[in-house]
């Protein structure tokens, strides 16, 4: 299947009371290692309580360090699984976009994150050191937490 790596219009992902809005699509910015992505605002109940992304592109970057979906539960609202389910609504727009396989990636010392992954099917196949030209290296940051989920 060829891959489709331009972001379009998507109605909301709902499981449950778990309802993402797509709030955001922007196109990529090579130069500063940005690939087209979504954004959605995450509501339980009609609560906003994170946000999730999905990065439509296969480069080096993505798939090493950056990973295919970022997320992040707002403090209050954590331990309710939230970012697991999301992540779960979130693979089938990878698919239709051709993906056959989806990375996610955390810094190894975020055991909630990594739970997320294992919670949502994905499978930890190794930690990687970022090279220190990164953007993420220069802000602190040391190793990755590779997860792949198989489409």
């Amino acid at each position: 299947m060829e891959q489709d790596l331009e972001p379009r219009d998507l109605p909301p992902l709902v499981d449950g009371e778990l309802t993402l809005y797509l709030v955001e699509r922007t196109l990529g910015d090579p130069v500063r290692n940005r690939v087209p992505q979504y954004r959605w605002d995450i509501k339980a109940g009609g609560t906003r309580v994170g946000n999730i992304s999905l990065r439509i592109g296969h480069t080096e970057y993505v798939e090493k360090y950056a990973g295919h979906i970022g997320y992040g539960i707002d403090h209050e609202f954590r331990g309710h699984h939230y970012a697991a389910r999301a992540v779960v609504l979130v693979l089938p727009v990878a698919a239709s976009h051709g993906f056959r396989t989806v990375w996610v990636t955390c810094n190894p010392e975020n055991v909630a994150s990594r739970r997320t992954c294992e919670r949502a099917g994905g499978q930890l196949i190794d930690i990687v050191d970022l090279p220190p030209e990164i953007d993420m290296y220069k802000e602190g940051e040391r190793q990755k937490c590779r997860y792949r989920f198989v489409l």
